[in-house]
């Protein structure tokens, strides 16, 4: 009965943080920096810190084909890395998830360690604010036009926003052109939509009713920031696989 008592209480207590007191805006004050910015810079060094304690744990292992025992850092980055791996793969091919393998696992991690601090009670994740998400949907819009160009050159390259047929051209060049364009902004609005929304929620239920009631919603909480974390880096699959595509037909003309 006592550790019921104390699972209620800290429930309760977890509750009422999410809802009230929140760590990064009582820091904001001390420092005069934005409390996202400030949960950014936490989510890279809590993600720089599990990168050192997979490299330690890695290192330790004569055979890395045999999982450790239990629960352990190297097991879930294991674990995640290998459903990324295969996703990208199932998207891209085999050869270029190889080649971008590792842009898709850093996207992939960095959104979620951030997305999972809105779930811990008196967080926020940075991910609400528009200036992260832009930020990494512009990140993302400069890397894979980048491959893209490195992949078949920039004249090839600007050559399949034209369409198939030449007499078209001059009217699906500048539709294709915006639609890129706007991609950036599209991942930036869809990430933080969603994170806002997820936390704005569990943050009224938590204060209406702090007592059990919001376990249900730091579930969803949890389920949220993987979802959003996997969409955001299945679309920078496809816009990477859909700029380097044209890499097998460059080379085939090419060599005629």
């Amino acid at each position: 009965m006592k550790l019921l008592g104390f699972i209620g209480l800290l429930l309760s207590q977890s509750a009422f943080a999410a809802g009230g007191f929140n760590f990064f805006y009582e820091a904001a004050h001390a420092t005069n920096l934005p409390a996202h910015t400030l949960a950014l810079i936490f989510g890279t060094i809590v993600m720089v810190v599990a990168g050192l304690v997979y490299r330690a744990q890695i290192s330790s292992v004569k055979n890395y084909v045999i999982p450790d025992k239990g629960v352990t850092t190297r097991n879930i980055l294991e674990a995640l890395g290998q459903a990324m791996y295969n996703t990208s793969k199932t998207v891209m091919g085999e050869e270029s998830a190889k080649k971008y393998f590792s842009y898709i696992i850093f996207c992939f991690l960095f959104i979620l360690i951030n997305n999972l601090l809105g779930v811990i009670p008196g967080s926020i994740t940075p991910n609400q604010n528009l200036n992260t998400t832009l930020a990494l949907g512009i990140f993302t819009f400069i890397y894979f036009n980048f491959q893209g160009i490195r992949a078949v050159g920039f004249v090839n390259y600007m050559k399949h926003f034209a369409g198939p047929m030449p007499a078209l051209a001059i009217l699906i060049f500048p539709i294709e052109l915006i639609s890129v364009s706007v991609r950036p902004l599209s991942l930036a609005l869809r990430l933080r939509g969603n994170m806002d929304g997820d936390h704005l929620i569990l943050g009224i239920f938590s204060e209406l009713v702090p007592y059990l009631v919001p376990i249900p919603f730091f579930a969803m909480g949890i389920f949220v920031s993987f979802l959003q974390a996997f969409v955001f880096t299945l679309l920078t699959m496809i816009y990477i696989g859909m700029a380097t595509a044209h890499h097998d037909h460059g080379e085939h003309e090419h060599s005629h």
